[in-house]
């Protein structure tokens, strides 16, 4: 029986080690966000984050790693210190968003979603289970999310819509949007992009994870992008380019985009796919494929603190 396999017991072992709240440097983990904690702290944070990434993915037997592995420091850098969040008051009004166009980076978000308390770290081992509200591809359903997504190339379109909402309303909400380099092929991303700067929609941001491979394949052989940021730039987004893997650089550039009035902030974030694992990095093969048991043991030695 299950119970008694010992690959699974080992597995159970090292998700109840993982399973923990990561507390930030303020002293709790159910802060209302950002919170003030160090660099050091994020690497920590995104180190816990990746292990929680293949061991939901490993139990789940299926599920995107690659570019969910990529987006890490990412998101912990929006999560933690950027955006003005509450997991206590995930509908409060005044909230930044977060909006996952790439949405079956999933585990990404919702590793990132459990340590912020908006659900039990628990939960993370249903992922993709029937019933569960943690399925393949995000949906709201899932307490923190704020789009469903499966198609790609709808969510800048969402977050224009959402942007636009809240300067309607007088509020200060700032919306971020994550999209692929791969999801750039589709057109309704540039008939976003042209709308926001027809707007003048500068509490935009769109963040592209330009890891290099779609699917299956590089990009470079699927749909060539380059030049990515003169593309932008030629749209009228002010076109920031950094190492998404660099926490200083990533929380520049989003302390830079706050800064810019009259038109939305494109930041072109360079990444490896499938980030912090050997045989995952560069490798189309994991795009949307699960370790097995002996990868999943290699790729949780290359994870330890």
């Amino acid at each position: 029986m299950a119970r008694n396999n010992p690959a699974r017991a080992a597995l159970s072992a090292r998700k109840e080690a993982s399973t923990q709240n990561i507390v930030d440097e303020a002293g709790s983990s159910t802060s209302v966000y950002p919170v003030d904690i160090s660099i050091d702290g994020l690497k920590s944070t995104a180190l816990r984050l990746r292990r929680d990434i293949v061991n939901m993915i490993a139990e789940a037997g299926s599920g995107h790693p690659g570019g969910s592995l990529s987006a890490v420091e990412i998101l912990t850098s929006l999560y933690w210190r950027v955006m003005h969040h509450d997991p206590s008051n995930p509908h409060e009004m005044d909230r930044d968003r977060f909006i996952l166009s790439k949405a079956h980076a999933s585990p990404v978000l919702y590793a990132v979603l459990a340590h912020c308390s908006y659900f039990p770290l628990e939960e993370l081992w249903t992922f993709r289970k029937i019933e569960s509200r943690l399925q393949g591809h995000s949906h709201i359903m899932t307490p923190g999310v704020e789009m469903s997504g499966g198609s790609l190339g709808q969510g800048l379109s969402f977050g224009i819509g959402t942007a636009l909402a809240a300067r309607l309303d007088g509020r200060d909400s700032r919306v971020h949007v994550l999209l692929g380099d791969g999801e750039c092929d589709e057109g309704q991303i540039w008939e976003a992009a042209m709308s926001a700067t027809h707007y003048n929609v500068d509490n935009l941001v769109a963040i592209v994870d330009r890891n290099g491979i779609q699917n299956d394949s590089f990009t470079s052989k699927v749909m060539e992008i380059e030049p990515l940021a003169e593309k932008w730039r030629s749209f009228r987004w002010h076109t920031i380019e950094i190492d998404g893997h660099s926490f200083p650089q990533v929380l520049d550039a989003l302390e830079e985009a706050k800064t810019i009035k009259g038109k939305p902030t494109a930041i072109i974030a360079a990444t490896v796919k499938g980030k912090g694992v050997s045989f995952m990095e560069n490798n189309p093969d994991f795009h949307g494929k699960a370790p097995n048991k002996e990868q999943l043991e290699q790729a949780l030695k290359e994870l330890a603190d």
